[in-house]
């Protein structure tokens, strides 16, 4: 089976088990509207990438995690697409969830795919119980205070930001999450493995500021022109397109560097190229090379 096929298969068996006949129809459809189908899934398959690199020996616990990270990572896009925060009209190239299903309804569907995300990781770990609460910490870490993505977003209500730390935490806590939860699912130490995820993490996050100056909003799925639009922090706006474009090669060419010794690193390595290479702009994938 493959990664993909994983990620999707324990994605909707999570879903499914959260369903029941008392449950408010349009919720139903709105938490199932926001999950399938999905993106790249780039933050569930790093996680299996990294579990796999450290042996997999329990792949159902390497499922359950990557497929809690993918849940909140939906229930921030949902939430992030809000009219008190983007107001985005569009998500995965569709109306978003707020637009698709009412304001009122978008908030409880972030909502419940938070609680979605633990109850998927707790059920697909209960053979390995000794591995559920590392599992537990790191996942709630990357979404919590004072180093989770709700911190991250926090600060788009600051007056004053530092660049690194919003960008940190908004998006390189879930990355960093997918490579320790990864490692933790498999049975080893996960420390070692978050720098890779905050590398990784950073990377995708000054490609996301380039592409929302020079990106199209068909192909991207989501409108462009939204940090200059709302004064959010970004990579082209403090350092300029050139800067950022030269910050980001200087990122990728780190991240190889952080892979810890594992007895699939090799293969490790091709993985994280391929999957960087689907949120490449043409422009900036001849560098990652």
């Amino acid at each position: 089976m493959s990664v993909g096929e994983r990620i999707e298969r324990t994605l909707l068996a999570s879903f499914e088990a959260s369903r029941g006949p008392s449950c408010p129809p349009r919720l139903d459809e709105a938490v199932r509207y926001a999950i399938f189908p999905g993106g790249a899934r780039l933050r569930p398959t790093i996680c299996l990438a990294v579990a796999e690199a450290c042996g997999d020996d329990r792949p159902e616990v390497s499922n359950a995690a990557a497929a809690a990270i993918e849940l909140l990572h939906c229930a921030s896009l949902v939430h992030d697409d809000l009219p008190c925060f983007d107001d985005s009209p569009l998500r995965r190239g569709r109306p978003s969830v707020h637009r698709a299903f009412g304001e009122r309804l978008a908030v409880l569907t972030g909502d419940a795919l938070i609680v979605l995300a633990f109850s998927a990781l707790t059920r697909g770990a209960r053979q390995a119980p000794e591995r559920l609460a590392g599992l537990v910490e790191i996942v709630a870490a990357s979404v919590g205070m004072p180093r989770g993505i709700a911190a991250g977003q926090a600060w788009e209500c600051e007056p004053t930001v530092n660049l690194s730390d919003y960008q940190q935490l908004k998006t390189g806590a879930l990355f960093a999450a997918a490579t320790a939860a990864g490692a933790a699912a498999a049975g080893k130490n996960p420390e070692p493995w978050r720098a890779l995820g905050e590398q990784i993490g950073s990377a995708y996050q000054v490609v996301d500021d380039i592409l929302d100056v020079t990106g199209d909003s068909e192909q991207l799925g989501k409108p462009i022109g939204q940090d200059e639009a709302r004064g959010h922090p970004s990579s082209v706006r403090e350092m300029g397109l050139d800067g950022a474009r030269r910050h980001f090669e200087s990122v990728m060419a780190g991240v190889f560097d952080m892979i810890p010794p594992c007895p699939g690193s090799e293969r490790l390595k091709q993985r994280i190229a391929k999957e960087s290479s689907k949120f490449l702009p043409s422009a900036l994938a001849e560098h990652a090379a």
